[in-house]
């Protein structure tokens, strides 16, 4: 069976993985006949409110959080390489943009966690598919644009679209049902929720972004 990565960043939209697309590609993957294995980085994130969408002022951990979407199976993003996965995918969510990387502060001139940075590279060397959505095909830009110029979407968002080809790599723009795919670095990316106003309009794209990257493993 073929092994995806799958990378949280905590749990809920405003300050870790959006949660609606995270489990449709967990479905997804196993549908497409995958096993999940659920990953994040052990590091502290700022708690937002979902309810009014404000910082609290306290932490809580990306791993622990993580965890919760998880059902408890997920392993620390430092124990794992390329060597233990097929593919890996990346949902949405602001913590993709701000726990993972800081592409939400510092555009294409994010930093990237360094573990994750590490696994990216590690994947994108041995060219082997990494999946990207929604936000999350920046972190991917930033971490590859410099040396592989990667073509990536966000859907059509033209602030975020210009900060990703700032990093070197090439934004094409994208319906929400649809997914784009470099072939020659097997990078597979959809809009979900950055252009998504319901739950099926994500989904539409993502099962077909879940696919590809499956099939291509």
């Amino acid at each position: 069976m073929k092994k995806i990565g799958f990378v949280l960043s905590g749990c809920g939209v405003y300050d870790g993985s959006e949660i609606h697309e995270a489990v449709i590609t967990l479905l997804a993957i196993d549908r497409n006949g995958a096993e999940a294995v659920c990953l994040a980085p052990d590091v502290d994130l700022r708690e937002v409110n979902h309810l009014n969408g404000q910082e609290t002022g306290a932490t809580r951990n990306t791993l622990v959080e993580s965890a919760r979407i998880a059902r408890g199976k997920i392993r620390n993003i430092a124990e794992v390489t390329a060597g233990d996965l097929d593919a890996v995918i990346f949902p949405g969510g602001f913590g993709a943009a701000k726990n993972l990387c800081n592409f939400a502060e510092k555009g294409a001139g994010a930093s990237i966690h360094p573990e994750v940075a590490r696994l990216i590279r590690e994947m994108a060397e041995k060219k082997k598919p990494i999946g990207a959505i929604c936000i999350a095909p920046a972190l991917i830009a930033a971490a590859l644009g410099r040396d592989f110029k990667p073509k990536v979407t966000i859907g059509t968002d033209a602030g975020t679209a210009a900060a990703i080809n700032q990093t070197g790599s090439e934004h094409v723009n994208c319906p929400v049902s649809e997914f784009v795919v470099d072939k020659e670095h097997k990078i597979v990316s959809t809009p979900a929720y950055m252009l998504a106003g319901r739950i099926s309009e994500a989904a539409e794209g993502i099962e077909k972004a879940v696919k590809a990257v499956v099939d291509m493993a």
